[in-house]
């Protein structure tokens, strides 16, 4: 198992700012991190890369998507759009030499229809998505589609709906990611949404249900880890946790409070939580 640190908890464009975090992090254990990948150049990512091989870390990514390129949408020209920005996105994760890109890049967050997804809708999302992982093939990388709470999203919602995306799309570099923070509001139990989709996710989010702290909360941990070991998982557990640094994502992750003392807390406490746990679920 490899752990990593989202890097969304200080910034959705990395720079050279962010360069003392990253010894940070990597001083404090980490394999890796995660980059936010909204914007920028290839140039941009090149020097992004130097970095993250200078230090030792290797990386994700994640991304998103918005209304203008909805995978889902009516208008063919969207579509086309959303086949566009998620090539543009692969290709900065090949720069960056990433293990995988994750996100909810199935629909645009935050945008609902009033009812659940149509198979017209599902069938968009294959065809984009099936595009999106021809081009992942040749870049080498995994995509790792991440399903949503309701409260954020209507296309995908549960570890159920994720691994029937991926039965859709049916390509070897198409695959699902478990967040403990979406399942933790829409699955019956961890074991039970891990085991829905056991067979097809690749990539596991460590976010606690405040998105603070990881073992702070009411996250069943003990469930989460055992489930997760006992499906063979040797993969990448990512700690995911959110403040109010950036106005833009803490208004869409609805976060209104202080939910730790210091980032510095998140990941040391973090990191730490996520070897006892894992260990412990032998």
């Amino acid at each position: 198992m490899k752990i990593g640190m989202n890097l969304l908890l200080w910034t959705g464009f990395v720079t050279e700012a962010e360069f003392p975090i990253l010894a940070k992090i990597k001083a404090a254990g980490f394999d890796g991190v995660e980059l936010p990948l909204f914007d920028g150049t290839a140039e941009h990512y090149k020097m992004i890369r130097a970095e993250l091989d200078r230090q030792g870390l290797a990386c994700s990514t994640v991304t998103v998507m918005n209304p203008d390129t909805n995978p889902i949408s009516p208008d063919a020209s969207i579509r086309h759009a959303a086949v566009e920005r998620l090539k543009w996105a692969i290709e900065m994760n090949q720069i960056l030499g990433s293990v995988a890109m994750c996100g909810p890049y199935h629909s645009p967050l935050g945008v609902f229809s009033g009812a659940g997804p149509t198979a017209v809708e599902k069938g968009h999302a294959v065809e984009v998505l099936r595009k999106a992982a021809e081009f992942a093939a040749q870049a080498k990388l995994t995509l790792a589609i991440e399903y949503l709470n309701r409260f954020e999203c209507y296309f995908l919602t549960t570890a159920a709906d994720a691994r029937a995306l991926v039965k859709a799309v049916d390509h070897p570099n198409f695959r699902c990611m478990y967040d403990t923070f979406h399942a933790h509001i829409e699955e019956k139990s961890q074991a039970a949404g891990i085991a829905a989709c056991q067979d097809v996710f690749a990539h596991v989010h460590i976010s606690e249900n405040d998105r603070g702290t990881p073992g702070t909360g009411q996250v069943r941990w003990d469930e989460a880890f055992q489930a997760i070991r006992s499906t063979g998982y040797d993969g990448w557990c990512v700690i995911e946790a959110f403040g109010r640094a950036l106005p833009d994502l803490a208004a869409a992750t609805r976060v209104w409070r202080d939910l730790f003392p210091s980032p510095d807390e998140v990941y040391t406490k973090g990191i730490a939580f996520i070897r006892e746990k894992w260990a412990a679920a032998k």
